[in-house]
């Protein structure tokens, strides 16, 4: 198992779920995942969940704030990006485009961080590491594997996201856009279309498993639906869209190959 030590800038390096319903939430994804539940006090008052493999950070969730409970906004998870120094990042965002929704600010002694939307739409955080890196755990089964931003201006979305961490692309035959930091590859964008109905712009997570259709089974006894049935992925392998009971959407996939090795371990 190759444990993360540090990520570098501009690479995906944390996910966490906001929802409606912690406690269930811990019970589908620990069903699903195998993942454990690690309880955390914050400043705010409220609880916030490190989900773990073997002690290993892979995801976190809280609750929605009561404002967007109240307006009835669903679950949904939220992708960081690492950079060491959010300030400057949040600054570069605002003048390529993009709205900083919540400005830089400390979370205790973990890191710090903000809340950016790019110009096509979606929202995105970027993470600062002090003593939580993100997670331990990637590219391995039951962790995060892939990010992919799902847009309707992808010509927007690469000038924005290349002028704030210097990322560059490669586009394959389909139309599908490799997003790279540093050179590595570690994220995805592709058109929405209009097959999918009233879907916004949005960072949407994959997770790695090793046998998808029994993980896609699981979903449904778990009491969660099945959006996308297992569907080929190109030559990468098959992927399924999945909701969770309350509402949030995520990926699995499982690969023909062996995944990337992690970044920084």
């Amino acid at each position: 198992m190759q444990v993360v030590k540090r990520y570098p800038d501009g690479v995906f390096s944390w996910v966490d779920l906001g929802t409606n319903d912690t406690e269930g939430a811990k019970a589908f994804y620990g069903g699903l995942f195998g993942w454990s539940s690690l309880d955390f006090p914050t400043d705010s008052g409220m609880v916030y969940t490190m989900c773990q493999i073997e002690g290993h950070d892979v995801a976190g969730l809280g609750p929605l704030d009561p404002e967007m409970q109240a307006q009835g906004v669903p679950p949904f998870w939220t992708s960081y990006i690492k950079h060491d120094d959010v300030d400057a990042v949040a600054g570069r965002a605002a003048k390529a485009g993009g709205t900083v929704k919540m400005p830089p600010f400390d979370v205790m002694e973990s890191g710090r961080m903000t809340i950016i939307q790019d110009p096509t739409g979606a929202m995105f955080g970027v993470w600062q590491p002090k003593e939580h890196i993100g997670a331990k755990l990637v590219n391995t089964p039951n962790s995060l594997t892939w990010n992919e931003l799902q847009t309707n201006n992808i010509e927007g979305a690469k000038e924005f996201y290349t002028a704030v961490f210097d990322w560059s692309y490669s586009v394959d035959e389909g139309g599908y856009v490799a997003c790279k930091a540093g050179g590595r590859v570690q994220a995805g964008m592709m058109q929405i279309q209009e097959s999918w109905g009233e879907v916004p712009p949005n960072w949407s997570v994959y997770f790695l498993v090793d046998d998808i259709d029994s993980m896609a089974a699981k979903v449904q006894e778990l009491g969660g639906n099945v959006l996308v049935p297992p569907t080929a992925a190109g030559e990468m392998g098959r992927f399924s869209v999945i909701q969770d009971p309350q509402g949030g959407h995520f990926n699995i996939i499982e690969y023909k190959g062996p995944a990337d090795p992690p970044p920084g371990y």
